[in-house]
């Protein structure tokens, strides 16, 4: 049996935790397993790396941010297989260049193409557990990438994928997926099992549990995931394909984002194509866009609003004003006091009222709701940040979500 495990920071954060993960991985590999395991850097290292960039150069270029954060994975492969060697387990650490995980160009947010799975395959038949670095790979100017934030979750997915493993299982700091964040709702009941398409809108929506990108190759591939902590031993959270007990379940979960800020094109032309340069525009700096609001035209013109991820605001303002005489649009207006509300659940497609439900919880708790967007299994609402909290706390309760 081959199984990749993912840790998170958290779970190697110092000495103890180390050694707590690895006697982890040799009881599997004890037990006549083949293991793979790809872990994060070091409990908040990447933040620490961040802050020394940013001490020296407040706008660093993103080639050599990327080139910065592959130090952390590095650390913690590196360290866990001396604990391994420590334990009397051979084991070999191997990062991005040794696999080789080839990926996309886009510096800080690269996607995988390809992994090489040779040099893997050879140190497993040679009974050694693998520990690779999660988050990184390697462009076609051999270049350092990351995946984004959570991207370790990516990196092993793929690797269950493109290993055929048996098993993938995802080790974080809480142990699997809830209703809502427990440490803003105290009520959030832990989740036996969930939809790939659920957990996928989730992630996607500031849960926070998946990387989003892992959960898409999960689909993908028909990886089943595993969502448990690293500090206890208890059975965690089923990420699968909808199964008859998903199906009758109304809502799942409820999600907040804080990383979300909105973005106002005041005075566009109302003509056809507008809003198709507007969003090419974005799309070609890879700036993603979520929630969007067109409203009616008036006196030749209209106004569009959107979503991006807060780290986006700036590049986003800036790259929009230098284009305002090719987009045509009077000027521009944005907000970061606002979070992305939202309520996940495959059931909602069959039982029509959530919607209804949602505002109305909303409107009793005086709550404006300053953006809608919906798809067949979620319903988001842009609202004000000093909400948030009473918000999220509302809406789960409303909808039976609490212990």
């Amino acid at each position: 049996m081959l199984i990749v495990k993912k840790f998170g920071g958290t779970s190697v954060a110092d000495k103890d935790r180390i050694f707590n993960v690895a006697k982890r991985c040799i009881r599997d590999y004890e037990a006549g397993n083949d293991v793979v395991v790809v872990l994060s850097a070091m409990g908040k290292y990447t933040d620490e790396l961040i802050a020394k960039a940013k001490d020296i150069n407040p706008n660093p270029p993103k080639r050599e941010m990327d080139m910065l954060f592959t130090i952390g994975e590095q650390m913690s492969v590196s360290l866990m297989a001396m604990a391994m060697a420590q334990l009397g387990v051979r084991a070999v650490s191997l990062n991005a260049f040794q696999v080789p995980m080839r990926t996309t160009s886009a510096y800080g947010n690269a996607r995988l193409k390809k992994i090489d799975t040779e040099r893997i395959r050879r140190e497993l038949d040679d009974r050694k557990i693998v520990i690779v670095t999660g988050f990184q790979g390697v462009n076609k100017y051999d270049d350092y990438t990351t995946l984004g934030r959570g991207g370790s979750d990516t990196t092993a997915v793929a690797l269950a994928a493109v290993l055929h493993a048996d098993a993938c299982e995802i080790y974080t700091d809480v142990d699997g997926v809830y209703t809502a964040d427990p440490r803003l709702v105290p009520t959030a009941r832990k989740l036996e099992s969930i939809s790939y398409d659920e957990m996928l809108d989730l992630a996607a929506l500031g849960a926070g549990v998946l990387h989003s990108r892992s959960v898409e190759l999960a689909k993908k591939y028909g990886v089943q995931l595993v969502v448990r902590s690293s500090l206890n031993e208890s059975e965690g959270t089923i990420v699968k394909g909808v199964g008859k007990k998903m199906e009758r379940m109304l809502i799942s979960g409820v999600a907040l984002d804080r990383e979300a800020d909105r973005i106002s094109v005041i005075g566009i032309a109302d003509v056809p194509g507008s809003a198709f340069k507007l969003f090419h525009t974005l799309a070609k700096n890879n700036i993603n866009v979520d929630i969007i609001i067109q409203s009616v035209g008036r006196d030749g013109t209209k106004d569009i609003s959107f979503t991006v991820s807060h780290n986006n605001l700036n590049e986003a303002v800036e790259l929009l004003n230098s284009c305002k005489d090719q987009l045509g649009f009077d000027h521009i207006e944005y907000n970061c006091d606002v979070v992305k509300l939202s309520v996940v659940g495959s059931g909602m497609m069959s039982h029509p009222g959530v919607a209804a439900k949602m505002f109305e919880c909303l409107y009793n708790e005086n709550i404006n709701i300053n953006m809608i967007a919906t798809s067949e299994i979620r319903i988001t609402v842009l609202i004000p940040e000093k909400d948030a909290l009473r918000a999220m706390n509302a809406v789960h309760d409303a909808f039976g979500l609490a212990e």
